[in-house]
């Protein structure tokens, strides 16, 4: 199967196992009055890491909306690959290759390890879906193929608001 390369992925691609996870805690007074639900703020890749232990293979369906790499960071959430905090730790992680690194190359690496945890969640007959715009589709694809499987697709929407945005859908197993 082809595989979507770019500078430092070696670096990024075991990531997943060597991110420590996030110390989670709980906030009754915070609380909505049911167990069921959880709100996480903070870093989403170690927070992924930390539902592990108690959610690993137990996830039905997964619905995200990452950024899609255009540049504006005048939104509600900075859709920059350039942003302060995904470059200090991409910094750490690529070290020399991170000047190496266009916003395609740093929107992927951010991306990559991030899916591998979100498949982990995933029951063994679940689902994931992300929206995405056409900037970063083909990216996105490529390395959806790669974590999921390609056999693993089932189908793009397209939605046109102004300007097309994708939804991919894949199952975690055929």
């Amino acid at each position: 199967m082809p595989e979507l390369n770019w500078p430092g992925k070696w670096k990024i691609v075991d990531y997943d196992e060597r991110i420590s996870p996030a110390v989670l805690e709980e906030k009754p007074e915070l609380s909505c009055g049911t167990d069921d639900n959880m709100i996480i703020y903070g870093d989403n890749l170690r927070a992924l890491k930390a539902l592990l232990p108690d959610y690993a293979g137990k996830i039905k369906c997964v619905y995200i909306d990452p950024p899609y790499n255009i540049g504006k960071g005048n939104r509600i959430y900075n859709d920059n690959a350039n942003s302060y905090a995904s470059n200090t730790w991409l910094k750490n992680v690529m070290g020399e290759d991170f000047n190496k690194l266009s916003n395609n190359d740093k929107w992927l690496s951010m991306m990559y390890p991030r899916l591998k945890l979100l498949k982990k969640l995933l029951k063994h007959d679940g689902v994931i879906f992300v929206s995405i715009d056409d900037n970063e589709h083909h990216h996105l694809r490529c390395i959806m193929d790669e974590v999921f499987g390609k056999e693993n697709h089932v189908i793009d929407f397209v939605w046109k608001y102004n300007q097309a945005i994708n939804f991919g859908g894949y199952k975690t197993f055929k």
